[in-house]
């Protein structure tokens, strides 16, 4: 009976207990969280405080080098390098740096006078040595360098740049009454349409069309390849402007064949120009592929109202005519775009354009009249069959009566083969006979190829032109690294293999060369991809490198092969940014970046190491949230 009193003093105290140990751990519950947030938050303040610290150093890094720069002795590389501290600087400090774009231009002016001269005087040697042959690398220009960076940030800054330079050209002819020319426009214009096609490309199609402007008033290559730029961006802008142009050209009573030419290319060949003139043919095509734009019936039955009233206006006597054209260039260019009439325009309008073609039978050659070749096709009929072509070539060589005939055409035949990515253009350049030409063609046939493979992502025949071609050690050195960016992802033995192979070719260039330290980084870079730490170690090489080679700028790398001869030139180019200090730089500085401030000063040289400077701090600067560098690794050697 006693027992449930007994019983209810323990089980009051175990429930006592229960109810607090509850109590308790009701209490801690909301204490965990809070203390979670605590730590986070002193997390994110450390966290902000390292990305300011490092803002300030990288910054700090800038203005140091801008004071250094004002004072360097190549005034290509004042430029350059006031001009993109400037640009990395502009965010955090505009008014520094629009002082330093106005350095920077000034220093630009002072390059481009000096590379115009340098530019003419091997245009003269060149000419000398070879009987009139020359290809030259067009310096850059300088001034189109700043304007673009400078107005990207300050339209006012922009247009008082083009005042300068249009002041600086002096112009000769009203630019609004200036005889047509199929691909220029007056300096100025040229200049500020090549800015809007920069602000273009960086993705800034409203300030690209304001600086365009003025210049859309002419029809030329440049403006109409620029509207079909603008086309892929902002379809009714371009429509708008190109609109504009057919009335414009409507009432030019100088617009001929040729201006109808040009206007036809933004419709049916886009970024592919053709015109006629007395001397010859002129070409200019600016993009691989030709596809017609999607324009709506309206535009298009404007642009053929336009086109046939302007090629029925009555030829002036010769002693007035001031077209460009000429009886020749509308015969031939009626016959080009005769199969367009007849496919969309109306058969009132096509049949008013057969009767000038019918009328102008009369008058011109039997050579024009049986004219068909490919520029007659290109982009408006089917082109001619590449085993016509080279059926064609080979029966004339069959018939050469001198060595130096066939000479000519299997060098036609190589040329040819090359253009089509065919391996056989080797097979046809040993079969020249002379030993020099032949040379100077493989030199110019095998790197080509090559350059071919590797764009089309083709490992195996670009490791055989590496291999076995007529390569030289920086070309093997590109071909090597670039194949070898291709296996990374997919054979990591192979890829390293293939890589070394480009490491043994970039130490085999004489260590006087400039292209020693740029093959040595697109090492480096091709490391990043496959093995990092690795990285590191190429870059140090570079830099070692760099400090022996003469004239090593770390920037403007690229692959060029040129085929000079008595009666012909060519010339091909890639840059390759892998060749370059920047984007190394940048890429270790997002690693390390006191490692990487360290390394950059290795550079002996004032050019890369400006460039190196200034691509770590833009690691920093044009990130929103840099990555803090490891504290504890150890700088570089």
């Amino acid at each position: 009976m006693n027992y449930p009193v007994r019983f209810f003093p323990v089980a009051l105290l175990l429930l006592t207990l229960s109810n607090v140990a509850n109590a308790q751990s009701n209490q801690t519950k909301p204490v965990a969280p809070g203390k979670d947030r605590s730590s986070k938050s002193a997390k994110n303040a450390d966290a902000d405080r390292t990305i300011r610290e490092r803002r300030a150093q990288a910054r700090s890094l800038l203005v140091s080098l801008a004071a250094d720069a004002r004072n360097f002795t190549s005034p290509t590389l004042r430029a350059r390098s006031l001009a993109r501290i400037a640009d990395a600087l502009w965010e955090v400090d505009p008014e520094q740096g629009r002082a330093l774009f106005r350095k920077g231009w000034e220093a630009a002016e002072v390059a481009d006078a000096e590379s115009d001269l340098k530019l003419q005087e091997e245009i003269r040697q060149q000419k000398a040595k070879t009987g009139g042959g020359f290809a030259v690398n067009v310096p850059p220009n300088l001034r189109r360098e700043v304007l673009r960076l400078a107005a990207r940030h300050d339209r006012a800054l922009g247009e008082e740049f083009l005042e300068k330079l249009k002041a600086q050209k002096q112009e000769a002819a009203n630019a609004a009454t200036a005889k047509l020319n199929s691909s220029n426009l007056p300096e100025a214009l040229s200049q500020r349409l090549s800015l809007a096609q920069a602000l273009l490309d960086a993705g800034e199609t409203e300030r690209a069309i304001q600086f365009a402007e003025p210049a859309l008033g002419f029809i030329r290559t440049n403006t109409l390849n620029f509207l079909s730029n603008l086309r892929d961006k902002n379809p009714t802008a371009a429509d708008q402007r190109y609109a504009a142009m057919l009335a414009n050209a409507l009432v030019d009573l100088q617009s001929d064949a040729n201006t109808v030419s040009l206007l036809s290319s933004y419709l049916f060949t886009p970024h592919f120009f053709v015109t006629f003139t007395g001397s010859g043919t002129t070409t200019s095509q600016m993009s691989s592929v030709i596809t017609p734009a999607q324009i709506s019936p309206e535009l298009q039955t404007t642009f053929f109202r336009t086109a046939a009233q302007i090629l029925s206006r009555p030829l002036p006597p010769p002693e007035q005519d001031q077209g460009t054209s000429g009886i020749d260039g509308k015969y031939l260019m009626i016959k080009r775009l005769l199969p367009l009439f007849e496919k969309y325009a109306s058969p009132e309008i096509t049949a008013s354009i057969r009767a000038q073609l019918d009328a102008l039978n009369t008058v011109v050659s039997d050579s024009l009249r049986q004219r068909d070749d490919e520029m007659m096709r290109k982009g408006i009929r089917p082109e001619e069959k590449s085993e016509n072509r080279e059926k064609s070539l080979l029966e004339q060589i069959e018939h050469a009566k001198t060595s130096t005939e066939r000479d000519e055409l299997y060098l036609q035949l190589a040329f040819y083969a090359a253009g089509k990515n065919d391996l056989r253009a080797r097979d046809f350049v040993e079969k020249i006979v002379d030993s020099e030409v032949r040379q100077k063609a493989r030199a110019y046939i095998d790197p080509s190829l090559a350059m071919q493979a590797v764009d089309k992502k083709q490992i195996e025949p670009a490791l055989e032109l590496a291999r076995t071609g007529e390569l030289t050690h920086t070309q093997k050195a590109w071909v090597f690294t670039r194949v070898s960016k291709l296996l990374a992802k997919t054979d990591r033995d192979t890829c390293l293999a293939v890589l070394e192979e480009g490491a043994a070719e970039a130490r085999r260039i004489d260590g006087s060369d400039s292209d020693r330290p740029r093959a040595l980084l697109a090492v480096a870079n091709a490391l990043l991809t496959v093995d990092p730490p690795r990285a590191w170690e190429a870059t140090f090489d570079a830099v070692k490198a760099a400090n022996s080679a003469d004239g090593f700028t770390g920037e403007d790398g690229g692959i060029t092969i040129s085929f000079v001869s008595k009666g012909s030139s060519s010339r091909r180019g890639n840059s390759v940014d892998d060749f370059d200090v920047p984007g190394i730089f940048r890429a270790l500085a997002a690693d390390d970046f006191d490692r990487a401030v360290e390394l950059a000063r290795g550079f002996q040289g004032e050019t890369p190491r400006a460039f190196a400077t200034i691509a770590i701090a833009r690691s920093v600067l044009d990130s929103k949230q840099p990555k803090a560098s490891g504290q504890n690794t150890k700088p570089a050697n």
